[in-house]
């Protein structure tokens, strides 16, 4: 069993703590994905798992040993990094045999593992080139291979595709999806991309300033999150998030400029109160013929093909509905002319809402 527990696990930089009390276990052969913004703690957090970053506090253990006190080489874990960390001067059959060298495996038993590796990669043709003869995305399948031939309990893998061009990117997250099924390792990855993050993992950690805010699959997390941190982060474009407030009957929510909202079952336990609206931009639609909607001012139309982005602003004037202003995302090529107003609806079985104060879901 490769399971993976995390208990209380904290790290601090003197007087900053930068990990707050991780708690976290991993199953056996499970593909988990911790993501977060830039500087949240993600990288912290797989180094500790790894042994190259020391612990503050808690346990971390690995197939139920404590490995807090044990050196990387003794953790049975294999790590994939960003930058690839190839040896220049080594040929790819030399850089993914290296390791298993070190341990003085026999010679046949690296050849076997090396030809095995590399035919699941498909870099067999590639064995006596040098890394600088090789693409980025050959780099990486060799640093994957080298990780592979040491048949560890765990591979840890480390925003490995940030280097790559958008179509290798897609092409490689395939690859690692089906590497991953086919090996059944446990596997923990760490990106700042939300969209790897869905479509990669079993489970999510979002993390937030050292903070697991929300652990789920990515459509529980997609579907329900349970803050507003989760609710902007994960989704692309982000769900549309804007300040609003109950009325005194808890049956409609007042938004900005007087817009407001009805909701088909009432919320009297929280009526009055001030919320975070949440409704993700495929859930907005138009309004139509005599109905009511919310009234919003086009500033930016985008046009994907098969989808077109509008971006609004709320009402007559020019208020910000949120930082990150609101987007409709509309089905197919649709034009509109921007400085113009629309009227939008939002259908209430797709409404999210937060408490203003905590962030966190009312239900």
């Amino acid at each position: 069993m490769a399971q993976v527990l995390l208990s209380n696990v904290r790290k601090s930089y003197g007087d900053v703590e930068v990990i707050k009390g991780v708690d976290w276990q991993i199953n056996d052969g499970e593909f988990v994905v911790i993501v977060g913004p830039s500087g949240c703690g993600k990288s912290t957090l797989l180094r500790m798992i790894a042994g190259l970053e020391t612990i503050s506090g808690g346990e971390i253990s690995i197939k139920g040993t404590v490995v807090n006190k044990l050196e990387p080489s003794e953790r049975d874990i294999a790590m994939v990094f960003q930058n690839y960390a190839l040896y220049p001067h080594m040929s790819v059959y030399q850089n993914m045999a290296y390791g298993l060298k070190i341990k003085k495996i026999p010679k046949e038993e690296i050849e076997e593992r090396v030809q095995k590796a590399a035919e699941i990669l498909e870099i067999e043709d590639y064995l006596e080139r040098s890394p600088r003869q090789l693409s980025g995305g050959q780099r990486q399948r060799v640093a994957m291979g080298r990780a592979i031939v040491r048949q560890p309990a765990v591979f840890l893998f480390d925003e490995p595709l940030s280097n790559l061009d958008a179509k290798l990117r897609v092409q490689m997250r395939l690859e690692i999806k089906k590497l991953q099924e086919n090996l059944g390792i446990t596997s923990v990855y760490v990106t700042h991309d939300q969209v790897e993050a869905m479509t990669l993992g079993h489970r999510l950690a979002v993390l937030n300033e050292g903070v697991v805010e929300q652990l789920g699959t990515p459509i529980e997390i997609y579907e329900k999150p349970q803050t507003v941190f989760v609710a902007g982060f994960i989704g692309s474009p982000s769900m549309n998030l804007i300040n609003g407030k109950l009325d005194d009957e808890g049956n409609s929510i007042v938004l900005p400029e007087g817009g407001t909202v009805k909701l088909s079952k009432g919320k009297k336990q929280y009526k009055g109160q001030e919320i975070t609206l949440g409704i993700r931009p495929e859930h907005v639609t138009l309004a139509k013929g005599k109905e009511n909607g919310i009234e919003v001012k086009i500033s930016v139309v985008e046009q994907l093909g098969a989808d077109t982005l509008v971006h609004c602003t709320l009402g007559k004037g020019e208020t910000k509905i949120s930082d990150t202003g609101f987007v409709v995302r509309l089905s197919g090529i649709k034009t509109f002319e921007e400085g113009s107003f629309m009227s939008l609806n939002f259908a209430d079985k797709h409404l999210h809402m937060f408490d203003a104060k905590t962030g966190k879901r009312i239900e």
